[in-house]
């Protein structure tokens, strides 16, 4: 399992990744809201902070635990491009399709 926080982080790190792709050609996409479907576990921690986390399930998870302790959640992120100028500007993904990508 990974930490929702580490899902969204990396998602991030792979859409910058794909911005500064260099010689991106003439084709581009751009960037329009990201939908995310997951299964989450639920973790609730002991103590003062009553802390939660949320850790994303991985597709091949045991039946125990995808059953009893998941939930599904779907969020819409909408990311932004702010130079530091901060005007805004549509984001263009230049990135190349990798094995095993859709």
């Amino acid at each position: 399992m990974i930490e929702l926080a580490a899902f969204i982080r990396e998602l991030r790190e792979q859409l910058n990744s794909a911005l500064s792709e260099p010689n991106p050609g003439p084709v581009r996409f751009e960037l329009g809201a990201v939908e995310i479907e997951a299964t989450v576990a639920v973790e609730q921690h002991r103590g003062a902070s009553g802390k939660i986390s949320l850790w994303v399930v991985e597709a091949n998870a045991d039946s125990a635990t995808a059953s009893a302790h998941t939930h599904r959640i779907t969020m819409t992120l909408q990311p932004v491009l702010i130079p530091p100028d901060g005007s805004h500007h549509s984001i263009l993904i230049t990135g190349q399709e990798h094995a095993g990508e859709r």
